[in-house]
């Protein structure tokens, strides 16, 4: 059954590279999973190619997340977990981004990604450029700093979340 899995995912990967052969960096299978590495100027060409072939109908945007690599270049990874209802199968797309560099935001291809794009910019600061209303979502609009950077100060928080929790 695994090999049938990866065979289908596997799939995936070789449609895309045959009708986009230029889009995917690179491709690895690990523990029946099938991550992309995709350029960032390809991310909404292949979002649409995945979605909208009738073969694939990656129809279903799962969870859209970041990655902190703190001490890589580039820092981050912004991560696309991608599944076909009708098919059943799944497939990550990841896009490297280094610190102060945008995204493009897929909620054109999924209305979905709205939250979690909104998360992503709160969290780890990065801007998803074309994002309908790109602005904090969990952090009050004043917070300083993004909470899931791994360079983020735990131990700190300013004076005026402290007094305000507190009740005055």
């Amino acid at each position: 059954m695994g090999h049938v899995k990866g065979a289908e995912e596997n799939l995936t990967v070789s449609k895309l590279r045959e009708q986009l052969p230029e889009a995917a960096l690179s491709s690895r299978d690990f523990r029946n999973e099938t991550t992309l590495l995709v350029r960032s100027g390809d991310l909404i060409r292949i979002c649409r190619y995945l979605k909208e072939d009738p073969g694939l109908l990656y129809d279903f945007l799962s969870d859209l997340t970041a990655v902190d690599r703190l001490g890589d270049h580039p820092r981050f990874e912004v991560v696309h977990h991608l599944y076909s209802l009708q098919y059943k199968r799944r497939i990550r797309l990841k896009v490297q981004v280094e610190e102060g560099e945008a995204v493009p935001s897929v909620t054109s291809v999924w209305g979905a990604a709205d939250w979690p794009e909104r998360e992503v910019f709160d969290m780890f600061g990065i801007r998803f450029e074309g994002h309908p209303d790109l602005r904090r979502i969990l952090m009050p609009e004043e917070w300083e700093g993004f909470p899931l950077r791994k360079d983020y100060p735990v131990q700190a928080s300013p004076k005026w979340w402290e007094e305000g929790a507190t009740g005055g």
